[in-house]
Parts: C-alpha cells; sequence; structure tokens
C-alpha cells in the first residue's frame, strides 16, 4: 500500500508542476495577447504594442537555458526532489509578483523593465521544471510504463491550459472590458501562489529517485555536469534539442499566436475563441495519453515520428481553415493542431531522458529541450505574426510544417540508442 501511496504522489508532483508551469505560461501569453501591449508599452500603433507584448513573452524562453543549466547542475549533483522545489518556488513568486506591477501610465518605462525581470526570473525557474518533473516519474517508472509515467508531466500541459483559459473565459464573462483591462486581468497571476502551495507540499514529501541514488553509489556526480554533456553526449543534445523544436512550434501557433491574431486581425470575438481553445485542448489530452501508450507499445521516437507529420498536415490547413472567417473551421484547425501536440509532446518524457546517463541526465534533459524551446516556441507568435501580416496565414502553416520537419532530422539523428534508467552504459532499443 505504501508503494502504491509513493507512486501515486510521484505521479502526482510530476503532474502538479507542469501544470502550475504551463498554467504560469499561458495565463501570461494569454494576457500578453490581449492587453499588455496597451498596459505596458508605449503607444505608437496596437499591433507595435503587440509586437512588444510577444517579445516579452519570449524572454522566457531565453532565460531557460539558463535555468536548466543552473538547476540541471544541482539536479545531477544533489538530486532531483530539492532543485524541483526550488525551481517550483522561482517560477512561483515570479508569476504573482507579476499582479502587483504598476502600468507604463503610471510610472513609464520602468513598468516594462520590471515585467521583462519578472519574465526572466519565471523563464530561470521554467528552466528546471519539465526535465525534472519527467525524471521524477521515468526513473520510478516499473519496467514497460516509461512512456506511461513519463506522459504525467506532459498531462500537465492541457489541465495548466484549461485551468488558465477557464479563469480568463470566466473573468471575461463576470467584468466589462474596462474592468478586465484596468484590474481583471492581475486575479489569474494572484492565483498562482495558490497553485504554487499546492505543488510544494506536494513534492516537500517526496524520495530521491531510485536511478539517481544508485548513479550515486556507482560512483561521486560530476563537478560540472555541463561540461561532461557538452564533451561526452554533444550529438544527442544537438538531437533531442531539435527533436523538440516542433511541439513548442504546434503548441504557441495554435494559442498564443491563434488567439491574439485571430481575436484581432481576422476578427473573432474572443469569448468564442477563448471557448474553442478550451475544448480542442481536450485532443491535446487525448493525443498525450495515446502517444504515451503507443510509445510503451512500440517505440517513443517513432511515435514522435508520427507526430510531427500530423504537425504538417495541421500546417497545411491552418490558412484556409483559421483564415476562413468561420469559427467552426478555426476550431477544426486548433483541435487537429492539438491533437499532433498531443503526439510530439506526449513521448517527450520517456524519449528525450533516454537519450543521457543518470548522472548528467537532468542537465542534459534541460539543454535540450530548453534550447529547443527557444527555437520552436521563443519568437514563435512574432514570427507568425510578421509572416501572417506580410505574406498571409499560409506561410504560417508553412512555418509549422518547417519546425515539424527539424524535428524528423533530429529524431532520426537520435538512432535508437538509449539508457536504461538505472544504467550508465547505452542499451540498444
Amino acid at each position: 500500500m505504501s508503494g502504491n501511496r509513493q507512486t501515486g504522489r510521484i505521479l502526482l508532483a510530476s503532474l502538479v508542476g507542469t501544470s502550475v508551469e504551463f498554467y504560469d505560461f499561458y495565463i501570461y501569453a494569454t494576457a500578453a495577447s490581449l492587453v499588455f501591449g496597451p498596459l505596458f508599452f508605449p503607444a505608437s500603433s496596437d499591433s507595435a504594442q503587440l509586437l512588444s507584448s510577444y517579445a516579452s513573452f519570449g524572454l522566457a524562453f531565453l532565460a531557460r537555458p539558463l535555468g536548466g543549466a543552473l538547476f540541471g547542475h544541482f539536479g545531477d549533483r544533489i538530486g532531483r526532489k530539492s532543485t524541483l522545489v526550488a525551481s517550483l518556488l522561482l517560477m512561483g513568486l515570479s508569476t504573482a509578483a507579476v499582479a502587483f506591477l504598476p502600468t507604463y501610465p503610471m510610472i513609464g518605462w520602468v513598468a516594462p523593465a520590471l515585467l521583462c525581470l519578472l519574465r526572466f526570473g519565471q523563464g530561470i525557474g521554467l528552466g528546471g521544471e519539465w526535465s525534472g518533473a519527467a525524471l521524477l516519474a521515468v526513473e520510478n517508472a516499473p519496467p514497460g510504463w516509461r512512456a506511461r509515467f513519463g506522459m504525467a508531466p506532459q498531462l500537465g500541459a492541457p489541465v495548466g491550459f484549461l485551468a488558465a483559459n477557464g479563469f480568463f473565459l470566466l473573468l471575461g464573462a463576470t467584468l466589462t472590458p474596462e474592468q478586465f483591462k484596468d484590474w481583471g486581468w492581475r486575479i489569474p497571476f494572484v492565483a498562482s501562489a495558490l497553485l504554487v502551495g499546492l505543488g510544494l507540499w506536494v513534492r516537500l514529501k517526496l524520495t530521491e529517485t531510485a536511478a539517481f541514488a544508485a548513479a550515486l553509489e556507482e560512483a561521486p556526480p560530476p563537478r560540472v555536469p555541463i561540461a561532461e554533456v557538452l564533451r561526452d553526449h554533444l550529438g544527442r543534445t544537438v538531437a533531442g534539442t531539435l527533436g523538440v523544436v516542433c511541439c513548442f512550434a504546434v503548441y504557441y501557433i495554435a494559442t498564443a499566436f491563434a488567439l491574439g491574431y485571430g481575436t484581432g486581425q481576422l476578427g473573432y470575438a474572443r469569448q468564442a475563441f477563448l471557448e474553442a481553445q478550451l475544448v480542442a485542448i481536450l485532443f491535446m489530452a487525448v493525443g498525450i495519453v495515446l502517444a504515451g501508450w503507443a510509445s510503451d507499445k512500440l517505440d517513443p521516437r517513432r511515435v514522435l515520428i508520427w507526430g510531427c507529420i500530423g504537425a504538417i498536415l495541421a500546417g497545411a490547413l491552418l490558412g484556409p481553415l483559421l483564415g476562413s472567417g468561420s469559427m467552426r473551421h478555426a476550431f477544426i484547425f486548433l483541435a487537429l493542431a492539438l491533437l499532433a501536440m498531443g503526439f510530439v509532446y506526449g513521448p517527450l518524457g520517456a524519449w528525450l531522458p533516454s537519450l543521457f546517463p543518470p548522472h548528467v541526465r537532468y542537465t542534459g534533459t534541460s539543454l535540450a529541450f530548453n534550447i529547443g524551446g527557444i527555437i520552436g516556441g521563443g519568437l514563435t507568435p512574432i514570427l507568425a505574426k510578421l509572416l501572417a501580416d506580410r505574406f498571409g496565414l499560409v506561410t504560417v502553416g508553412a512555418y509549422m510544417a518547417g519546425a515539424a520537419a527539424v524535428s524528423i532530422v533530429g529524431l532520426i539523428l537520435a538512432g535508437r540508442m538509449t539508457y536504461d534508467a538505472g544504467r550508465t552504459a547505452p542499451i540498444e532499443m
């Protein structure tokens, strides 16, 4: 019974942390799409303010590799548990503090500077979050269950999205547009503190993973894990980085870009679009579950390639469906894109950690995931908007398909060599 309780606690800790991560990230993305432009940046044009807001959004992606290196260093030296607690605390405090920021009309340039500083802090914390949560799950998984355990952190994405999007829908239904712009947008940021408290409560009750304990018994931890990763595992890091590009590009095109551009230039009603995204994210959850099951039966890398092919098909449909002016057609695109997102995201928890041995796994996984995030997600809302404004939505679909092609290259380069959860020697799958 105690073993079952510990297993449940491990999976809950993995799920809660990434749920908070995506909640925090998406309330920022939503606020950046809807209100941050006029609130925090000088007035020149609506488009320039939105681009500035998206630029602040992208700052966290630049911070994430730094956070990944920092938390990866301590995660490989002192353990997964304490590192996960620290990353969650930093991420949560940075997010909650956004709620109390003065705006540009109040204090001028200091307002966007403080917003960017907190966004950078959020990115540092996020840099160590996903990788640690994935390791917590897969390094405790029984044989044959690595992908299904590894999908627990991935399910945090739709959970966090539903919480964030549902919150904004509720605010939109109960507040006037003026109330929402004046103070209502701050409420989801304050609520983040409650979610972080729940995550900390769960994580403080955990024990260290068996794989990390076994690695310590075999040899002392490396003095500088990142140096060993870059010296001995650079090819795997590059392949892993390319392999995650698609999931970031698909997610932020189907969420942040689609919301901002759809409710702005395309004229969709904000409430209707938020509702469509809220339902479409359920397709992502279904994709994650199916991909996790298929990965344990087949191979995570093969399932990821299938997902990338699905993302290419969704990219081809982006222009005709999202640009149709029909909310029904726009929803079909969102559902297809987020279903593909489930297949390019769900198996990552099992695949990416398998590229590295346990004693540098946290660092290697963090670097690959977060650098891939810069390439796939950091500038995606900005580039997608620029492409759509100048060349039409078809080019945004081509951008998404190109990101999927990049990931296919990475998955092919990675080959089939992986590391078992408790070994330091590679094994062939």
